[in-house]
């Protein structure tokens, strides 16, 4: 996949460049950061360009039942497009203004620490139980593989008031994201915003007779529906079916 992606560094592609002089009157200086503004947004616009350009190097593959099981290990081999990814979650959260970001044991632990470096915030990891001293865990939650037991972070983690970003790689039908946002009110932070590279629309708000999950509806039930989602891309463009080889094992353990 060849991407275009000219001064991928986010603090070469979002920043006004010194061309600006006293002798610009202000209503072109206003129409420049306007037109500014409105590229910033077509790059993390959720499929757009950037996005279908990327969700390319995303293969599915079936797992575990599961007929499509979108993993990040395809861009993750792609330096390029990891650097992209980054660049886009920065660019995106220096916008918005946030005090910290935190990862979801165990993919938000690769997508967070990239992020946070670049928007020089510090970053906290939210754990299984028993994987860190002195903790706070959240209540035990749901996901569409079954009950998981809570979340945990550090007490002293997040301070009363802080601007909190969640990561994580995938979202579906946000069990694992609302103990996250439980677990950052419970310090007394704020969750700016949850953010993935892929969401599954699907599970938003579905048809009461589908049978699936409802996002919506669990966010509502815990009284979290004030807190956005955003994922860069969708299940819409995530076409690229893997090319299994005559050995392929489905070895994966439980999710």
């Amino acid at each position: 996949v060849v991407l275009s992606y000219e001064n991928s560094r986010s603090d070469q592609l979002y920043q006004p460049k010194n061309i600006l002089t006293r002798n610009i009157s202000k209503t072109c200086l206003k129409d420049t950061l306007s037109t500014m503004s409105e590229t910033v947004s077509k790059t993390y616009e959720q499929d757009g360009e950037e996005a279908r350009a990327i969700a390319q190097t995303m293969p599915y593959y079936p797992f575990k039942g599961i007929p499509r099981f979108y993993d990040i290990g395809g861009f993750l081999a792609k330096p390029d497009v990891f650097q992209q990814i980054v660049d886009i979650f920065a660019a995106r959260y220096k916008e918005i203004g946030i005090d910290a970001v935190a990862g979801l044991d165990a993919r938000g632990f690769v997508l967070g620490p990239p992020i946070a470096l670049a928007l020089k915030k510090p970053f906290f990891m939210m754990r299984k139980k028993g994987k860190m001293p002195n903790t706070v865990e959240s209540p035990p939650y749901q996901t569409e593989y079954g009950p998981r037991s809570g979340m945990c972070i550090q007490k002293d983690a997040i301070k009363k008031g802080d601007r909190v970003l969640v990561i994580d790689d995938l979202v579906a039908t946000g069990g694992t994201l609302s103990a996250s946002i439980q677990l950052v009110q419970m310090l007394g932070g704020i969750v700016v915003e949850c953010a993935c590279v892929v969401e599954l629309k699907m599970f938003i708000d579905p048809p009461s007779d589908s049978g699936l999950p409802s996002r919506t509806k669990l966010f509502t039930d815990l009284d979290i529906l004030d807190v956005p989602v955003w994922g860069l891309i969708s299940e819409d463009v995530l076409t690229n079916e893997a090319v299994l080889q005559e050995d392929y094992k489905d070895d994966g353990e439980e999710h």
